[in-house]
């Protein structure tokens, strides 16, 4: 089986387990980005009385539509993000004792 070249000099293991991380961290963040969306979906229906824009940057889409469109789901996607992948990463600590790699580094 070919080694990536980001795992070469690692144990089999440590590569498993950053690969395991890496699909956890995804769907979590997929799972979650999905849930949000029909979230903002059904806010918008309900504030603004119809669907939300499909393409804000169409002429067709006023202006204040899109903008508004735009901030909110950019808002809420990126927590929406962060909350699945600190969540994940508190479940993968839980189970396996801790963080997965590279998570606990803090950049200045």
């Amino acid at each position: 089986m070919p080694v990536a070249p980001e795992n070469l000099g690692q144990n089999p293991v440590m590569a498993d387990r950053r690969l395991l991380w890496k699909a956890v961290g995804s769907l979590s963040g997929i799972a979650a980005g999905s849930a949000t969306r029909a979230l903002l979906r059904a806010l918008w229906r309900r504030t603004m009385g119809g669907d939300p824009p499909t393409n804000p940057a169409s002429p067709s889409t006023k202006w204040s539509e899109a903008l508004i469109w735009a901030v909110a789901s950019g808002v809420a996607m990126a927590v929406t993000r962060l909350i699945a992948q600190r969540g994940a990463a508190e479940a993968w600590k839980a189970s396996t004792g801790s963080y997965p790699a590279g998570l606990e580094t803090v950049s200045p």
